[in-house]
């Protein structure tokens, strides 16, 4: 299916290309933003373009000449199954006329679908009707990708979101060690403290120790191995926002940097209060990391099997 996709997208680039090269200076400028700069909304938030509009943007002189592509535009509507009323409403406007003055005159109401089949039953030896062609073409086949790849898509299961969440907590640790080290937390131990003020601000107060007490977990456990995939996510926002706002603030001294920490992380602990969501520390200790990363190789490994 990858190779598929590419196979067309290159095919379309190239119509793309050809065309352009027949259409002068800033065809993708004055095309593309034309089009889209004429779109309008409707009371009820559907998106349409004035036929009128939409007349001038492919070439056409004449209404009457442009109505005859609009009529073709309509049966190919009616042979695809669509109801025209959804996608043509006939419509009347005020336009002026000099002098202050104004006449009706007859307008309609085009959908992206509508417009794309006036542009399909146009004069394509007309160069803004061909690019239109083009660009209908490559924006429908991309749609279709889009549409392929959310019909693919599989969510996540927890013990995956917890896997990834947790391998980007270890590299953003390094990150986050980096901006402390600048800072001035070089030594370990007083990496340590730092780590227990960002523990304790989103904790409530709770430092490494209290927080493996919490949860009913021994002291050689560590207690990002065991927290669920919203614990670690909390965890892992506290991690990067307390490493930008202390390479942002320019931070200086032990201190300063551990009230940055404890900040951050009680600040994501309101945060979480102030969405009605579960304190972290009441949040149940989850397996082991080890365990899940080793039941998700294995079954990786089973289904790689049966595909062979």
């Amino acid at each position: 299916m990858a190779v598929e996709n590419s196979k067309s997208g290159k095919r379309a680039s190239i119509a793309f290309e050809s065309v352009l090269g027949q259409m002068g200076d800033d065809p993708i400028e004055r095309l593309i933003s034309g089009f889209e700069d004429t779109a309008q909304v409707d009371d009820s938030g559907v998106e349409f373009w004035d036929a009128r509009d939409l007349q001038d943007l492919l070439g056409y002189a004449r209404w009457d000449s442009f109505l005859d592509v609009v009529e073709k535009a309509k049966e190919s509507c009616r042979a695809s199954g669509q109801s025209i009323s959804d996608h043509f409403a006939d419509v009347r406007k005020m336009v002026p006329i000099g002098s202050g003055a104004e006449r009706e005159i007859d307008d309609m109401r085009l959908t992206r679908y509508a417009c794309y089949l006036v542009a399909q039953n146009g004069d394509s030896r007309k160069k803004p009707i061909a690019f239109a062609q083009t660009y209908f073409a490559i924006q429908t086949r991309k749609q279709e990708i889009r549409e392929e790849e959310e019909s693919d898509y599989i969510p996540l299961s927890e013990d995956q979101k917890r896997c990834l969440l947790r391998d980007e907590i270890k590299e953003h640790n390094k990150n986050l060690a980096s901006a402390a080290k600048g800072a001035g937390v070089v030594k370990p131990l007083d990496f340590a403290i730092f780590q227990t003020f960002g523990y304790k601000g989103l904790y409530g107060g709770l430092d490494r120790l209290g927080i493996q007490r919490k949860k009913g977990l021994r002291a050689k456990q560590n207690i990002l191995d065991h927290m669920g995939s919203t614990e670690l996510a909390a965890n892992l926002f506290r991690a990067t926002q307390t490493e930008e706002k202390l390479r942002r603030d320019g931070t200086k001294g032990k201190d300063a940097a551990n009230a940055v920490h404890f900040e951050v992380g009680k600040k994501v602990r309101d945060t979480i209060r102030d969405i009605g969501g579960t304190m972290p520390e009441n949040l149940p200790p989850a397996e082991d990391i080890v365990k899940v990363e080793r039941r998700l190789k294995k079954a990786l490994g089973e289904d790689t099997k049966s595909l062979k």
